[in-house]
């Protein structure tokens, strides 16, 4: 009896007689020989069926199937050096379980629109299981990550009274008869989870109601964000130069067929190894102006600024010391110089931009009460946020990574849609 497997597990079983559940990514014929590339979601694999060595049911139906045709096929596992997997299958049965007819996405050229509105068949593709292959040992690698390293994870709610940053691109709903949004940022439940734990960290979706078209934006999107107590600016970076230099050292070594299947230059993400170059705000505002760009200090820097300045390198690049003015009211001043703040993003090369934002969190809590009164924030609705400074005060610092930029840079893709399965953009809400 044959043995039941997966096309990823094959190497286990050669010289032996398997089934493997699969659809037909493709099929040719060469008289009395028909090949059909199989894949099953682990992985693809040739299926050879010689007339001569089939019945002739076996035959006409392997003839009869078509691209995205779903069967069970059963053969003997061989070792095949030409093959990409090094192994292919003799065919010797074929149990059909569903005819597909006119499968929309052909091997020819499709517009993108087509392609997003058929998102639920494009995943099949090889290039799009790829980036989901690698987009999943992203997500391990980080949850590796911050395990081994005495972070505890936390979930933030989603549902939430205010805006984290105060800022109005959120999305409204009623929570009852009260006001609620959409959670832009889970970092201020975070930091009250910190004061809890020590060392936390969270994984979950997070929403942005910007009208941006940027190949760089999602209106839904996930992020990763540690909270670290008795943590200053300087241990911060440390810990996200280490953090950033597991996953995409993790994503080289166990991803490499998939990285080498969405086009990807290895050897660039191998040198990705921590320390990583530092420069201050001012430094990246002297250095803009070197280079054309008329950007006057105090102005935050946009895709052209960044893309810029990270031509200069070849592995992610911290910019640090942003001015007061253009970060978030919770942001901690430089105690030797108030008029910027003690805050980093770490923007990827190649062009792909921020990835990290971070910064070590004001713990004083008269200069929080300040920022509050200057940001026209609510003292009622951010009262829980005020304790945290009230009742044991610590330095602590944290920062945030955007997953699909992660993605988007690691597989080299021109756009954030193709990081995650079903992208919610601007004017997409479909499938």
């Amino acid at each position: 009896m044959a043995t039941k497997c997966v096309i990823r597990d094959v190497s286990k079983h050669v010289g032996e007689t398997v089934t493997i559940g699969s659809w037909i990514n493709n099929k040719r014929s060469s008289g009395k020989i028909q090949f059909l590339q199989l894949r099953d979601g682990t992985g693809y694999i040739q299926g050879v069926v010689v007339k001569s060595e089939v019945t002739d049911k076996v035959w006409e139906d392997a003839k009869s199937l078509t691209q995205e045709s779903s069967l069970y096929v059963t053969g003997v596992v061989r070792e095949e050096p030409r093959s990409p997997s090094g192994y292919e299958m003799t065919v010797t049965d074929v149990e059909v379980i569903h005819l597909t007819e006119n499968y929309p996405i052909t091997p020819k050229e499709h517009g993108v629109d087509f392609l997003m509105d058929h998102r639920h068949l494009w995943l099949r593709s090889s290039k799009q299981r790829a980036i989901l292959v690698i987009r999943a040992e992203i997500i391990r690698a980080v949850q590796e990550f911050f395990d081994q390293n005495g972070f505890t994870l936390v979930d933030p709610p989603i549902l939430t009274p205010t805006s984290a940053e105060g800022t109005t691109n959120l999305f409204h709903t009623k929570y009852f008869e009260e006001d609620a949004y959409l959670t832009q940022s889970g970092q201020l439940y975070m930091e009250a989870a910190a004061m809890a734990l020590g060392k936390v960290y969270s994984f979950g979706p997070t929403f942005r109601a910007e009208k941006s078209k940027t190949r760089r934006h999602l209106i839904e999107f996930w992020m990763i964000e540690p909270e670290m107590a008795f943590t200053d600016h300087e241990e911060s970076l440390r810990v996200q130069e280490q953090f950033i230099t597991h996953v995409v050292q993790s994503v080289v070594k166990n991803c490499r067929a998939e990285l080498e299947a969405v086009g990807r230059d290895v050897s660039k993400l191998e040198n990705i190894q921590a320390p990583f170059p530092r420069i201050t705000y001012d430094e990246a505002i002297e250095f803009l102006h070197g280079q054309g760009f008329d950007i006057p200090w105090g102005e935050d820097f946009g895709a052209p600024h960044e893309t810029a300045i990270a031509e200069n390198y070849d592995k992610p690049v911290f910019i640090t010391h942003y001015p007061v003015g253009i970060k978030a009211f919770y942001m901690k001043p430089d105690p030797n110089r108030p008029d910027v703040v003690l805050c980093a993003d770490m923007i990827a090369p190649e062009g792909y931009g921020e990835i990290i934002g971070g910064s070590q969190r004001i713990d004083d809590p008269q200069l929080l009460e300040e920022r509050f009164k200057e940001h026209e924030l609510s003292t009622d609705a951010y009262q829980w946020y005020l304790d945290l400074r009230k009742y044991g005060t610590v330095p602590h610092s944290g920062f945030g990574l955007g997953l699909e930029r992660t993605v988007a840079w690691i597989c080299g893709l021109d756009h954030v849609r193709e990081t995650i399965p079903f992208p919610r953009t601007l004017y997409r809400l479909y499938p």
